[in-house]
C-alpha cells in the first residue's frame, strides 16, 4: 500500500515536471501592443514588416503569442490543401532570412472581428508589399487571427491564412466598400 501511495506522489509530480517543461514561460510584451485587439492585430503587421536589410525584432513577436500559439499557412496542392503548422520559433527560423534579405510590408486594408467572453476571431485582409512604397501588393489574403483575453492583456493563440491566386479571388465581403 505504501509502495503505490509512493509510486502515485512520484508519477504525479513527474507528470507536472513535464507538464511545466511544455509551457515556456513567454516573453514580455510591450503593454502597448497587448491592451486592445487593434493594439495586438497592429502589432503583428508591424512586427513582420520592413526594409529589405532591417532585423526584426523576434523577441516583440514572442511577446504577442500564448504559449503553444500556432502559425499555419495554407498551401495549395493539386489534391486540395493542406495547413503547415509552425510554432513561433519555427515561423521565426523559416521567416527571417526572407524578410529581411527581400523587404516585406504587410497591411491590413479590412478587418471582421467577432469576439465573446475572454475570445476573438478576426479576419483581416492584407496587402503585402516588398516596400513601402510600392504601387501595388505582390499578394494578398486573410488572416484568420484567434485572440485569448487573460483579463489583462490580449494574446495570439492562432494565425491562419491563405492567398488570394486564380480561382480563389478575395470575397467582397472581406474588402473595403468602394
Amino acid at each position: 500500500m505504501q509502495t503505490s501511495v509512493i509510486t502515485a506522489v512520484l508519477v504525479t509530480a513527474l507528470s507536472a515536471g513535464i507538464l511545466a517543461q511544455g509551457s515556456p514561460k513567454p516573453a514580455p510584451a510591450r503593454d502597448e501592443d497587448v491592451r486592445s485587439i487593434d493594439a495586438i492585430v497592429g502589432a503583428l503587421y508591424d512586427v513582420i514588416s520592413g526594409p529589405a536589410g532591417q532585423k526584426r525584432d523576434w523577441d516583440r513577436m514572442r511577446g504577442l503569442f500564448t504559449p503553444g500559439a500556432r502559425l499555419i499557412p495554407t498551401a495549395s496542392r493539386e489534391t486540395g490543401a493542406e495547413a503547415r503548422v509552425r510554432d513561433v520559433e519555427a515561423y521565426i527560423a523559416g521567416a527571417t532570412a526572407t524578410l529581411e534579405r527581400n523587404g516585406f510590408f504587410e497591411r491590413e486594408i479590412f478587418r471582421k472581428t467577432e469576439a465573446f467572453g475572454n475570445i476573438a476571431h478576426v479576419f483581416s485582409t492584407y496587402e503585402s508589399r516588398r516596400t513601402a512604397a510600392d504601387a501595388s501588393p505582390f499578394a494578398r489574403g486573410i488572416n484568420s487571427i484567434q485572440l485569448l483575453k487573460d483579463g489583462n492583456r490580449w494574446w495570439i493563440v492562432t494565425v491562419f491564412w491563405d492567398a488570394e491566386r486564380p480561382g480563389n479571388p478575395l470575397p467582397s465581403q472581406y474588402l473595403p466598400a468602394k
